[in-house]
């Protein structure tokens, strides 16, 4: 499967390389990929790769050996674009790395690769609506949604590998209008609810989200209310606020959308509330999740009592800030705690991120570092330390 995957995805480039040789480039540059419109204006292709090369670190209080490692963290490849008419816009991401890859049960999903991260139509039906159809990110938490490309840190919060609703399959209604100068967006999607890649019937139910978003000082520059740091330096305050519910009926897996596939199926209910505030360099943002499971999250003990199989339930809270210098070094700081139910026997954390980062093209071309303590009751603190390349084209 694997195989078959990489295959898919060279061939992909060589079609969108060939077909470019034959059609007028226009607009390319460096952060931009390869952009080209048809001869009769009927789609248009942009093809774009990026990389992340990370190495990281951990030690404990009371160990003097470093665990540490490099690794490709991701490697992408995007086609985006339009099909027929403007109106019509279409993007295609495929994850080539092992962390982007990942694997369904065996027992119950064949191993299937999940080599396909967005694969969705979004059609401009009327002015200030779109519907989407296909797979890519859910309207959850604002972290998710923001690219792994533009983040702030190495990569997102704790709360966010807890709580976030991910990718799924099914369809997205998103409307935009204004109140004043105020912009408020509303979006609702209906999905499998079992997250990217599935191909055999839904286990459970349906998956539903709804958010809205106010943005009371108007749009960001840059869509950058969905960028980290404040890579465009607003000349005037900036803010977005949204909240966000999902349900998701009879979920499978202990996340709802990510994790393992569990022996039971619960229904699982997420809170989602976020911030975004941005001011000549100076960014911060702010996050809270809570997850709960109305009939009990865990689904199977041991003869002992011990908890063998749960879902993921509880709050989690974080916030962060950094300043972008004149010369593009940025010092930024993030605060993250996470609270599982006490029922589901999960561990407690809190972390504490300092992280410096170097913006040489804005985010298509910068180096990222940070520090983490994490601090887990009952456990001795650790040390974590990242530093990442990013190269996108």
């Amino acid at each position: 499967m694997k195989r078959l995957g990489a295959l898919v995805a060279l061939t992909l480039c060589i079609a969108s390389f060939n077909l470019a040789s034959a059609q007028s480039i226009n607009k390319s540059k460096f952060g931009k990929g390869l952009q080209f419109i048809a001869a009769d204006s009927s789609f248009s292709l942009k093809f774009s790769t990026r990389f992340q090369m990370l190495y990281q670190g951990a030690i404990n209080n009371s160990s003097e050996q470093l665990e540490d490692r490099f690794l490709i963290r991701r490697a992408r490849l995007k086609f985006e674009g339009f099909a027929y008419s403007p109106k019509l816009e279409y993007k295609i991401e495929l994850g080539l790395s092992n962390s982007d890859i990942g694997n369904d049960d065996p027992a119950r999903f064949n191993n299937a690769d999940n080599i396909i991260l967005d694969a969705v139509a979004m059609w401009n039906f009327a002015p200030g609506w779109e519907l989407w159809v296909g797979q890519t990110k859910l309207p959850g938490n604002r972290e998710r949604i923001i690219s792994s490309q533009k983040m702030q840190f190495v990569d997102r919060s704790l709360l966010n590998s807890r709580f976030n609703i991910d990718r799924d399959a099914g369809l997205q209604l998103h409307h935009t209008h204004t109140v004043g100068t105020a912009i408020v967006r509303e979006s609702g999607s209906i999905s499998m609810g079992e997250g990217r890649d599935i191909t055999v019937n839904n286990a459970g139910g349906y998956d539903y989200t709804a958010k809205v978003e106010v943005m009371p000082f108007g749009e960001f520059e840059g869509g950058g209310a969905y960028v980290g740091s404040d890579i465009y330096r607003e000349e005037t305050p900036k803010l977005a606020i949204a909240a966000a519910y999902n349900y998701n009926d009879n979920a499978s897996r202990e996340g709802g959308q990510l994790g393992d596939f569990l022996s039971d199926q619960r229904d699982l209910s997420t809170v989602f509330v976020d911030y975004m505030f941005k001011y000549k360099g100076f960014s911060s943002m702010g996050e809270y999740a809570n997850k709960s499971a109305p009939n009990g999250p865990v689904v199977l003990r041991t003869d002992e009592g011990a908890v063998e199989e749960t879902f993921v339930t509880g709050n989690a809270f974080n916030i962060q800030a950094g300043y972008l210098f004149p010369s593009n070094w940025e010092i930024a700081g993030r605060y993250t705690t996470y609270n599982p139910d006490e029922v589901t026997s999960l561990n407690a954390q809190e972390q504490y991120t300092l992280g410096l980062s170097k913006y040489i093209v804005g985010h298509s071309l910068k180096v990222q570092s940070d520090v983490t303590l994490q601090d887990t009751p009952g456990r001795e603190n650790t040390f974590l330390f990242r530093v990442q390349m990013e190269v996108a084209l």
